[in-house]
């Protein structure tokens, strides 16, 4: 009887790859940490030019495979996300306004800010410019989806249909054979810089006490959407919780939510999700579901905030949080892009002097958050199953109660 071979699993690979990213950014000389950053830059060029298109592909052919109601579902998974991202950021603000003044220091804001210029220089890099950038990836899907569930097996669509269909296999292809066995590769560069340029180890040492309960509040807001999921679908919360745990950690060092999808959609098949629901949601909700780093940059704002005697109440912070939650759809795909997103609203917390995205104030707000942006996308990617789970079963229960129509 021929044995099997053994095989690592995903979750074991990343925990590697972090631990030997700590360690290369620890140990080893610059010059070899470079050639790991280059590389994991390559990965991230090309990740890049990808993403726009894996969207595309896999939101277009999510909703388009919907028998019923596909204009409906979108409307539902949107509130869905758009409700947990408000819901998230408000909790931020009253956990941070309350406890931060307990722990915070000037002082401590400053030495973290000092690591932000000291990343690593890649040797050399790739210019692959996307053909579509993320909001435009979304917006085309959501036009060929709803289109195509509409007018498929009618006058028109069969054809771009099926050559959809071929390019989501395609994408499909690229991501299990190039983007997934390489994601520890991305993984252990992110690590490495941020290791050699101080920042793994001051966040921890500095302003461990804001960040140990900024992902309290990440893990919190976890547990009770997959609570909610858990009784919308009748399934055991924690099994949920458990089929989550390779995606989280992939987000912990790939720092996006796009870039997690094709791990993500994994989980999400564990969780009992339907194929033309997990393709059309998770891709979806990675791009517009931002509860995780909402609540970082609520807290990161209150704390920059208390840090400078700058007043903010939540008449401030409300608004602030309603802008950003749809301004937000345009930052997946890059480490700290929710926060370069956030960069030209924060004077509406900040003030129209301090909150000048160019001032000292950003740039410590930046950094601060960025050192933080690792949790906060993985709290991103485990809302998006969540969701998924509460649509899967909405969908089931009241709209495709006639599967047999068209």
């Amino acid at each position: 009887m021929e044995k099997k071979k053994f095989k690592l699993g995903l979750l074991p690979k990343l925990i590697i790859a972090i631990i030997i990213g700590i360690l290369f950014g620890q140990f080893l000389p610059e010059w070899f940490c470079r050639i790991v950053v280059t590389a994991s830059n390559i990965f991230s060029t090309f990740l890049s030019f990808i993403i726009p298109l894996m969207i595309l592909a896999y939101v277009t052919m999510g909703i388009a495979n919907l028998k019923n109601g596909a204009g409906k579902l979108l409307l539902i998974t949107v509130v869905i996300a758009y409700a947990s991202t408000l819901i998230a950021g408000s909790g931020s603000y009253f956990v941070a306004y309350n406890l931060f003044p307990s722990f915070m220091s000037a002082d401590a804001l400053d030495q973290i800010a000092a690591t932000a210029g000291n990343s690593l220089e890649t040797y050399f890099s790739l210019d692959i410019p996307a053909l579509l950038d993320t909001l435009s990836a979304v917006v085309l899907a959501f036009v060929l989806g709803l289109c195509l569930s509409t007018l498929r097996g009618k006058t028109i669509g069969d054809t771009l249909y099926n050559g959809m269909n071929d390019f989501s296999g395609i994408i499909d292809k690229v991501l299990h054979s190039v983007i997934i066995p390489l994601l520890p590769l991305y993984i252990c560069g992110t690590f490495t810089n941020m290791t050699k340029s101080g920042q793994t180890f001051a966040i921890l040492s500095i302003l461990w006490k804001v960040f140990l309960v900024v992902i309290i509040m990440h893990l919190i807001i976890i547990v009770l959407q997959f609570i909610v999921a858990g009784i919308v679908s009748k399934k055991n919360p924690i099994i949920l919780l458990k089929n989550q745990i390779p995606a989280y950690t992939t987000a912990l060092g790939t720092q996006s939510s796009a870039a997690t999808i094709p791990v993500n959609l994994q989980c999400a098949e564990k969780d009992g999700v339907s194929e033309e629901i997990r393709n059309f949601v998770v891709p979806l909700c990675a791009n517009i579901h931002m509860a995780g780093s909402m609540i970082t940059i609520i807290a990161c704002a209150t704390a920059v905030c208390l840090m400078n005697q700058i007043p903010i109440s939540l008449s401030t912070v409300v608004p602030f949080i309603m802008t950003l939650g749809i301004a937000m759809v345009a930052s997946p795909g890059a480490p700290g892009g929710s926060i370069m997103t956030a960069l030209p609203f924060l004077y509406m917390i900040f003030g129209v002097e301090a909150g000048d995205p160019s001032g000292p104030i950003c740039a410590i707000m930046v950094a601060l958050y960025i050192t933080q942006d690792s949790f906060g996308t993985a709290c991103n990617v485990s809302g998006d199953n969540a969701i998924g789970v509460i649509v899967e079963t909405i969908y089931q229960k009241f709209i495709n109660k006639n599967p047999a129509k068209s």
